[in-house]
C-alpha cells in the first residue's frame, strides 16, 4: 500500500489559517471527516477547525457523533504537534487518547478543536484540549504521540 502525505498549506478562503490535509481522498481525513484548517494560537497551543460538519457525521439524534469528536481530537493532536513543533511529528502515532463528553455537537457550525502541547520530548508529545462550537464546550481531552523512530 502507498504512503500519504499531509497537505500544509495556505487556506485561500481563511486569511492566516492553512490547509491540513491528506494527498490521498480516499483517506480517513479527507473522505470521513471532510475539509479542516489549523492556525497557531500563542506559543504552544493550535486551533483546528472542521468547516463543514454535515449529515454523515451525525448521530441518531441528529447531533455531531461522539466518534467525529473523538476523531476530531485526534487529528487536532497531529495537526497541532506539526503546527508547534515542527513538521517532523507527521509520522507519529497515537499512544493514548483520554476523553471527557461535555456537551453535544452541532451539525449546523463549525467544530473547533485548540490543541495545547504540554511537553515533547525525545520520542512522546503530551498534549491536552477542548472541542468546542462558538465556545460551548462539546468534550475535553488528553494525548500522547509518539514520534518515529530516528533511523
Amino acid at each position: 500500500m502507498a504512503t500519504a502525505e499531509f497537505v500544509h498549506r495556505p487556506a485561500p478562503d481563511n486569511p492566516g489559517w492553512t490547509v491540513w490535509d491528506i494527498d490521498d481522498p480516499e483517506r480517513f481525513n479527507p473522505a470521513v471527516i471532510g475539509r479542516l484548517i489549523v492556525r497557531a494560537q500563542g506559543e504552544r497551543s493550535a486551533r483546528m477547525r472542521m468547516l463543514e460538519p454535515g449529515h454523515r457525521h451525525a448521530n441518531l439524534h441528529g447531533r455531531l457523533h461522539g466518534g467525529v469528536t473523538l476523531a476530531l481530537a485526534d487529528i487536532a493532536m497531529f495537526a497541532s504537534a506539526y503546527v508547534v513543533c515542527g513538521g517532523h511529528t507527521a509520522a507519529s502515532v497515537t499512544i493514548d487518547l483520554n476523553c471527557q463528553f461535555l456537551g453535544s455537537g452541532s451539525l449546523e457550525r463549525p467544530v473547533d478543536v485548540v490543541t495545547e502541547i504540554l511537553r515533547e520530548t525525545r520520542r512522546l508529545i503530551f498534549a491536552r484540549g477542548m472541542v468546542e462550537q462558538d465556545g460551548d464546550p462539546i468534550a475535553a481531552f488528553s494525548g500522547t504521540l509518539r514520534k518515529p523512530s530516528v533511523r
